[in-house]
């Protein structure tokens, strides 16, 4: 249980650096997805320790809402290129209407 909960961890910690560390919005999106598969990899780890399948149910949801985000997210970059290519993150305030 350790080893799982230590992993997720370490995913979380480079997701959140991935994140905080970028300027790119496309690897902005894949780090907040690697910080949710780290959630869902703790969540079945819980799952698997206690016997109880509600966790696993739960990481169904987290990735249903990883996949919504995904397509959220892929929309707003391409939307933003469409108007401005080569732009970055400080440029999608120009998106308000």
């Amino acid at each position: 249980m350790e080893t799982i909960l230590a992993l997720s961890a370490i995913l979380f910690g480079i997701g959140a650096f991935g994140f905080l560390a970028r300027r790119n919005l496309i690897l902005m999106l894949i780090s907040i997805e690697v910080m949710l598969n780290a959630v869902n990899l703790s969540l079945a780890g819980f799952s698997w320790h206690l016997n109880d399948l509600r966790g696993q149910l739960l990481a169904l949801f987290v990735i249903a809402v990883a996949a919504a985000e995904a397509a959220v997210g892929l929309g707003l970059v391409i939307a933003l290129h469409r108007n401005k290519p080569g732009a970055g993150v400080a440029d999608l305030t120009g998106l308000r209407w």
